[in-house]
């Protein structure tokens, strides 16, 4: 990737960027180039192949539109919880969410979902670049972790997708499609 991948050089320089921060940062950017790299390598007609059967049947394509639509509340989230908010409310239904997140991406070409997710992981990976020492340890409420630390947040972002990855690779290694 190139330089937007990059945070802010002046934030590194200062003393008060932690190396916490940093790690974080670079996790996302090396874990959103492998997203991108995966998705890309995964041939067209493969798309639409179904991972998962429980609930709403979602494709490939669906999984990386579910990212973009992921990386998307995460943001709002951690803005949320640095903000003194609470996290996701108590009642808030993630399954709910997701499956409506996906629907407007159903017809969406693969190397739009791929520019979108890019241009998506590009705002998260500037949103943490922002975030203080002090901000990782503030806590909220994710709606699948329960209450946990922003730093933890931060860290099922890109875990999330890891998760997801490793079904599609599964899935694909079982069918011998790849």
């Amino acid at each position: 990737m190139d330089s937007r991948w990059i945070p802010n050089r002046e934030a590194i320089m200062d003393a008060s960027y932690s190396d916490v921060i940093v790690r974080l940062v670079e996790r996302l950017k090396m874990e959103g180039e492998k997203s991108l790299a995966f998705f890309g390598n995964i041939p067209v007609p493969l798309w639409d192949m179904t991972i998962y059967t429980e609930g709403t049947h979602w494709s490939i394509r669906q999984i990386l539109a579910h990212f973009i639509a992921s990386e998307s509340a995460f943001r709002a989230l951690i803005s949320n919880i640095r903000k003194g908010g609470k996290g996701a409310p108590e009642d808030f239904d993630i399954d709910e969410f997701n499956e409506k997140e996906v629907i407007p991406f159903n017809n969406v070409y693969p190397e739009t979902l791929l520019e979108r997710f890019e241009q998506s992981r590009l705002a998260s990976i500037e949103l943490v670049s922002e975030i203080t020492t002090e901000e990782l340890q503030l806590n909220g409420r994710h709606p699948f972790l329960g209450k946990t630390s922003l730093e933890e947040t931060i860290k099922l972002l890109y875990r999330h997708n890891q998760i997801h990855q490793r079904d599609i690779r599964r899935i694909l290694a079982e069918t011998k499609t790849i």
